[in-house]
This record gives C-alpha cells, structure tokens and sequence, in this order.
C-alpha cells in the first residue's frame, strides 16, 4: 500500500499525552507502523558519557503509532484523511496524495 505519512509531512497528534499538538515528520519506520515527530512524545534517556557525547540525562523523541498521527490539511492545519488520484495523461501520469477534508494536493 502506497503511504499516507511520509518523511517531512506536517501532522496533527490524534491521541495520547500530546494530543492535539502539531510537528513534522523525522522519519517513518514502516515496518513497525510508527513515526518519529520533531518534538512530540518526547521522553528523558540517562546517557552515559563516551569520547563523542557527554553523559546525562537527555530528551529525545520517541516513536509514536501511525494510528495516532493524521496529516494537517494544507488548506488550515486541521486533521484529515488522505486519499490518492492520478494526475496527467499516459507516460506524465503520476498519482498524488490529495487531503480528503478540502481535495487539495499535499505532494505536487
């Protein structure tokens, strides 16, 4: 199946701690159907200090289910679902993602 989120999409956080909030897509990883969001579902990491990194305690983000992310429509920044359609004619034929909520393309 083609991909609803991908890689630097804006999304809106559906459910959870983070409800509501907004942040672009880091990286998705399919095979687990979760993404990372810059900024959203952030949890503290003790590190311990090497050569490259100092020790500490430090926030970084952690991967959160698809299931909980939709993508902001480009139109106002609500949530929406995705839908594809195809775009040109014979060889130029590309198919797109277009947000179901005001039929605008997210990726041209």
């Amino acid at each position: 199946m083609a991909a609803k989120i991908k890689k630097g999409d804006k999304v809106v956080v559906l459910t959870g701690r983070d409800k509501g909030r907004t942040g672009e897509v880091i990286e998705v990883r399919p095979s687990d159907d979760r993404a990372l969001v810059r900024g959203i579902n952030m949890v503290k990491r003790h590190q311990r200090q090497t050569a490259q990194q100092e020790g500490g305690i430090i926030s970084k983000e952690a991967p959160i289910h698809l299931s909980n992310l939709a993508v902001a429509d480009p139109k106002d920044g609500k949530p929406t679902r995705i839908g594809f359609k195809f775009v040109g004619e014979g060889e130029n034929r590309k198919k797109v993602r277009i947000a179901k909520r005001s039929g605008v393309e997210i990726d041209g």
